[in-house]
């Protein structure tokens, strides 16, 4: 089959589209599927080499997020390159200017498409002081992913919000960690000591992008409460973004490590001791599976990842969303217990162990080839 993934974040960009995007695309080569990506220009890249299966276009500056990229309208181009390298089915992971596009040239030609939903644009609107465009937010991506066969989303939760809002074809397709990659065994004694950190002492971390969006100010709260009855943590910050310079500023005394890539980022999840994940706004959370295979016992909200896979008590606290006070508490308990903490770490692994990428990869195949085979038998009546 031949595979056409269009996306607006791509690595070496870090955020969890796209790394999800990338897991997708060699989960399908692997398979033995011809795919190609269709992204934005990347600042200094050159050309690709023929016969290198991705197709670049045009993009601009994403305003807040520095070194990332949305497409700009490219569906011209996009249905000359499929007249000519016609996809059975085209997979479409982002609602920017160049995903319109892709749907839009997909729909002249009669390529059958799914879309990803990986992202709450509108709770980001709350998060940024202008709620009032939640729901107009939501309507704008009902119309982008119901013009598309199939919409992808990563839990039953937000499968089940999202047909209560009238998205239609709304298809749970589940995430995976791969747990070589993040192992407990990766912990670091000199990168904890780097942080300031001996043998018995505890690193609460922090992974992911540092913005208003990830409501950070109630994981500076938790661990300053922690900070009161367990005065050797230390709080570690793995990652980047507008809010670290303020954070930077008003904290001295925290870590700052900056973003973290491959064997890097496996060292310093698995030298954590306690993952701080306060975020309301996730489509799903994948840095949470990544605390979870290292070990890691986790704090989070309860929706997304952590609803899927993080037991309360077990694997750390999932909080009802909302609940501020019992993040905080959570966070003195597993945090100031030991014993806790070592019994927890053992049972995150556990957690996790069956998510396994390539089940992953037979299951978005699976959806990608019924679609073509929908395409298909339509044409056949058709012709008939």
């Amino acid at each position: 089959m031949r595979y056409s993934i269009v996306t607006e974040t791509y690595p070496p960009e870090i955020n969890g589209v796209a790394l999800t995007v990338q897991g997708l695309e060699q989960g399908l080569r692997e398979r033995g599927h011809d795919v190609e990506v269709v992204r934005p220009r990347q600042d200094g890249e050159a050309d690709p080499d023929a016969g290198s299966n991705t197709l670049l276009v045009r993009g601009a500056s994403l305003p807040r997020y520095p070194g990332l990229k949305f497409g700009l309208p490219a569906s011209g181009k996009l249905r000359t390159h499929w007249r000519r390298n016609f996809p059975d089915a085209i997979y479409v992971a982002t609602e920017g200017p160049l995903g319109w596009s892709a749907l839009r040239a997909a729909r002249q030609l009669g390529i059958p498409a799914a879309s990803g939903f990986h992202t709450r644009f509108d709770a980001y609107m709350r998060d940024y002081g202008a709620g009032f465009l939640q729901q107009t937010a939501l309507r704008w991506m009902r119309r982008f992913h119901n013009s598309a066969q199939a919409t992808l989303v990563p839990t039953r939760e937000l499968q089940d919000f999202l047909q209560g809002q009238g998205f239609d074809n709304v298809v749970r397709l589940a995430r995976a960690v791969d747990t070589q990659q993040f192992d407990p065994g990766q912990r670091d004694a000199a990168l904890r000591a780097q942080w300031g950190i001996g043998a018995a002492g505890v690193a609460a971390i922090y992974v992911g992008r540092i913005a208003a969006e990830k409501n950070l100010s109630l994981a500076v709260r938790a661990f300053r409460a922690l900070q009161q009855v367990r005065p050797d943590v230390r709080f570690v910050w793995v990652g980047d973004g507008p809010a670290r310079a303020a954070l930077q500023r008003d904290n001295p005394d925290f870590v700052f490590c900056g973003v973290q890539r491959g064997e890097a980022l496996t060292r310093h999840f698995a030298s954590g001791d306690l993952f701080l994940f306060p975020s309301h706004s996730e489509t799903f959370g994948n840095v949470t599976l990544e605390a979870l295979a290292s070990g890691v016992p986790t704090v989070a909200f309860n929706y997304g990842a952590a609803r899927e896979t993080l037991h309360n008590g077990v694997h750390g606290a999932a909080i009802e969303d909302g609940d501020d006070g019992s993040f905080v508490q959570a966070a003195i308990r597993i945090g100031s217990e030991d014993e806790l903490r070592a019994t927890m770490r053992v049972a995150c692994r556990d957690a996790v162990r069956a998510l396994r990428p390539e089940q992953v990869a037979e299951d978005f195949d699976r959806l990608l080839q019924g679609l073509a085979n929908a395409r298909n038998r339509h044409a056949a009546t058709v012709a008939t």
